[in-house]
């Protein structure tokens, strides 16, 4: 893996990585960056800023939109839109140097890099809330670095040293989960302060964190858990404004030139497919449109729309799924009712199918299911799907009725050809 070098105690968003370092003398070193409590809470508040704003960023635009060509929650994009295009038809289209694949390879490696510096120096804090919130900000964003990349990639390194070493999967979510884990005797005193970018609930945020990677990971009983210590009625995401443009918004749904949801499907299979009178597509596919226009909404709506980091109906279908697995139906039951029966205005976000309570057949498979889908709906374009789509054993490209058009992506030829022990590509 290439070494990363801050040069701005603002964490460009441009910054570029390569093997020798240009240094401008008009600017902080490295060393000053991270040794100064200025220069620590800046490096902290760019990383929120490299994870969310701009079209190179991995949650402001490269996982999103690469998850929802995968997983066919986009709709085909216009022709100028070279990668998007490969994306949505997949499979080998889907080539080592596809600048979204890209984006999301080598900007979460800086995140994980940098969010490391910045919990390494941590010590260098002496006001206690202001130690407590950067520690977990920071660890927030180490956490959702390496655990979206393994959910995109076979394996991925954890090392920030040159020519780093591939972890395999379970060696990677171990890690977000110890990252986050290791935040919970700081969580009291992490409150924010001013001068640390606004928007995120840390307590809640890293047990939602939590939930979400212990679920992947297998571990039901710590998934459930975390999933009921999350407050549902808070908010916590990532804010935009006038300057700091929410990437989708900008660059996609206001424009036309760039892509749009798929439409009212939701890009499911005739047998998935949202109730017509689900509430949920109506906040994210906007009313006005029709099936030859189709106009996104919901967290995209405008330039300064907040995304969430999770949603309430995360946590409630992590619980439902949890007891479904675990063979507890009738209480999985309950937990899908909740997701079914919540209305807008009892969502802290304003998501609420507002229908009636599950009918169907209540036997695990049928309940899985039934949860799938509900995530598929509940969570659109959150960027989870292609990793949902495995763990309930959907059709996989390649296969009849396939679900994703990839199975995992290409390891970009940036990392291939600067570190030898990048694995072979998968084959789909």
């Amino acid at each position: 893996m290439k070494k990363f070098i801050i040069v701005s105690v603002f964490m460009s968003l441009f910054l570029t990585s390569c093997d020798e370092e240009f240094l401008d003398p008009t600017r902080a070193s490295e060393e000053d960056v991270f040794s100064s409590r200025d220069g620590l809470i800046g490096a902290a508040n760019g990383l929120q800023s490299r994870y969310s704003v701009g079209r190179q960023s991995p949650f402001g635009y490269a996982l999103i939109t690469g998850n929802g060509f995968t997983t066919n929650e986009l709709g085909v994009p216009q022709a100028g839109n070279l990668d998007e295009v490969a994306l949505y038809s997949g499979s080998g289209e889907v080539l080592p140097n596809n600048g979204i694949v890209s984006n999301i390879w080598a900007q979460s490696l800086i995140l994980n890099s940098e969010s490391q510096k910045v919990i390494n120096n941590i010590n260098r804090l002496t006001v206690p809330v202001e130690k407590a919130t950067v520690l977990v900000h920071a660890s927030i964003f180490k956490a959702l670095a390496l655990g979206n990349l393994i959910q995109f990639f076979e394996r991925v390194p954890i090392s920030t040293a040159k020519n780093a070493t591939f972890n395999s999967r379970a060696e990677v979510l171990a890690e977000v989960i110890k990252t986050l884990e290791d935040t919970k005797s700081s969580l009291p005193s992490a409150t924010g302060f001013t001068g640390i970018a606004p928007g995120i609930n840390y307590t809640n945020t890293v047990n939602a964190l939590l939930a979400r990677f212990y679920l992947i990971s297998g571990n039901l009983d710590k998934a459930f858990e975390h999933a009921t210590l999350v407050n549902l009625t808070v908010r916590s995401g990532f804010q935009f404004d006038a300057v700091n443009q929410n990437a989708i918004a900008a660059t996609a749904f206001l424009v036309a030139n760039n892509y749009q949801p798929i439409g009212k499907s939701l890009g499911l299979p005739a047998s998935l497919q949202p109730n017509a009178a689900d509430g949920r597509i109506n906040f994210y596919i906007n009313p006005t449109s029709t099936v030859s226009a189709v106009k996104g909404a919901g967290f995209w709506g405008a330039i300064s729309s907040t995304v969430p980091v999770y949603l309430p109906g995360e946590m409630i279908l992590i619980r439902a799924e949890v007891l479904a697995r675990k063979n507890q139906l009738p209480e999985a039951v309950t937990e899908i009712n909740r997701v079914l029966q919540k209305t807008a205005a009892a969502d802290v976000w304003g998501v609420g199918a507002n229908l009636p309570a599950y009918s169907g057949t209540v036997d695990q498979p049928s309940l899985l299911t039934e949860i799938y889908r509900n995530r598929c709906i509940e969570l659109f374009m959150s960027g989870l799907k292609l990793e949902d789509t495995r763990r309930f054993n959907r059709p996989g490209a390649g296969a009849p009725g396939a679900e994703r058009n990839r199975n995992w992506y290409p390891y970009p030829d940036s990392e291939r050809f600067n570190n030898p022990n990048t694995p072979a590509n998968p084959a789909n």
